[in-house]
Parts: structure tokens; sequence; C-alpha cells
């Protein structure tokens, strides 16, 4: 069976070189991740899901935040200066999406389901999961570039601070985003047999 839906998952890439030559707008991009993820699933509807969309100065600072945290915790200077590279590369992007976690909805739906309580944690996180796939897959539709990065939870004070971020808002993951100045590399595949069953 041949599948667009598959086309455009194979698009979605990690990228590394990132630009912020796009044609689209902000309010562009910031309707397509909403749109995205509010048609993203979530077990019992909960819709845990949040996420911040920064652009310019605003995306800038996500990245200054990564470095001066990971700065004052380095001890090889050399691996630092290998990391700040990384960096400058997110921070070289048109934008940056953090996603959060809305734990008060989750701690809610354990006090309302108990039989089910310790599920909705890890619910949460497949949740989050198939939004950031979404996104990530919309965006390369539309020839944007991104990766998905975890710095958390050493930044989330900072974060917190710096962007109002309500309390109950847990940082997950961060996206940078931009044009693509540089292809993917070769992705490999475990081979079928480790990772598929067919039963009749």
């Amino acid at each position: 069976m041949n599948s667009q839906f598959n086309l455009f998952t194979a698009k979605r890439r990690s990228i590394y070189a990132l630009g912020n030559n796009l044609s689209q707008t902000p309010e562009e991009i910031f309707d397509l991740v909403k749109e995205t993820i509010k048609n993203s699933p979530t077990a019992f509807n909960s819709q845990t899901v949040r996420a911040v969309v920064l652009f310019g100065q605003s995306s800038d600072k996500v990245w200054d935040i990564v470095e001066d945290t990971l700065h004052k915790i380095a001890k090889d200077p050399n691996a630092f200066a290998k990391t700040k590279e990384k960096i400058a590369a997110f921070r070289a992007g048109y934008g940056t999406i953090l996603y959060f976690t809305d734990t008060a909805i989750v701690h809610q739906l354990e006090n309302d389901y108990p039989s089910y309580a310790d599920n909705f944690a890890n619910w949460a996180e497949q949740g989050l999961g198939g939004a950031q796939q979404a996104v990530w897959t919309a965006l390369a539709e539309n020839g944007i570039g991104a990766s998905l990065q975890h710095y958390n939870p050493l930044i989330d004070d900072a974060i917190h601070q710096t962007f109002n971020i309500p309390a109950n808002w847990q940082l997950r993951a961060e996206m940078p985003f931009g044009s693509i100045e540089a292809a993917a590399g070769e992705k490999t595949h475990l081979n079928d047999e480790e990772m598929f069953k067919l039963i009749k």
C-alpha cells in the first residue's frame, strides 16, 4: 500500500544546519503548530500538551540560557567548545518551539481515575510524543527543518522565569527550526526481523 503520509514522515529528519531564510511568517508557523497540536490525540482527550513558539530575540534567549547553563557545569573546555558550536547552530534558526506537559491536568486525572493513576504521566508523554512527531512532520512538509532537543530539566527554572511560564507547565523538549542549510545524514534502520512480527 502506498501512503502519502509515509512520504511526509520520511521527510521528517533531524536538521542541524539551520538558517532563517523562510518565506513563512511567524504567524503562519504559529498557526501551523497550533492546529497540528490541537488535532493530535491524547488519552482521555486530556489535551495535556502545551507549546510556546518563539522567534527572533526571544528564540535566541532560549539558546543563551542553554549555553549559560551548560557553561556553568562544564568540566572540559574542549568538550564545551563543541557544545557551544552546536548551540550556535540552533540559535541560527528561524525560531524555537518549547514543549510542555500541563501537570495540573495529569494530577487531576490521577485523582479522578485512581484505578489508572499510575498511567497518566506515561500517557501524557505519549500524547506529547505524538504532537511532536506531527508538528515535526508538518514543518517538514512545508520545507522547514527542525530537530528535537532535551536540555530540560537543567534549563527549566530559567525558562520559566524568562518567559513567565505557568508553574504547572513542565518543560519536556526544545525544537529549533528554520531553513534547511544542509541535508540530514543517511538514516539507517535495524533489520525488520528485529523490530516487527506478522501474526495471522
